[in-house]
């Protein structure tokens, strides 16, 4: 049996300063607005391999799958979105 993922695609811009807020624990969640204009919450600690020294910044997607757990995030070029 093959689990269906679904996409959702957003973009970030969260300065190194506010991301630290989250690592350090003073705030558990991200919520964004993906494209198609759904919002979502998930952990803000899938964005720590993201991090550099400006923050986290780019276009990303999420998988998620058919119970809405998260199933994975990448960092995606501009023009490489499905």
């Amino acid at each position: 049996m093959t689990e269906k993922l679904t996409t959702l695609v957003f973009k970030l811009n969260i300065s190194r300063a506010a991301y630290l807020q989250y690592y350090r624990g003073r705030a558990r969640s991200v919520v964004v607005i993906s494209e198609d204009g759904r919002t979502v919450s998930f952990p803000a600690n899938v964005l720590r391999r993201f991090l550099s020294h400006e923050g986290i910044q780019g276009k990303y997607v999420m998988h998620y799958d058919e119970h809405n757990r998260f199933a994975g995030i990448e960092r995606i070029a501009e023009g490489k979105c499905r």
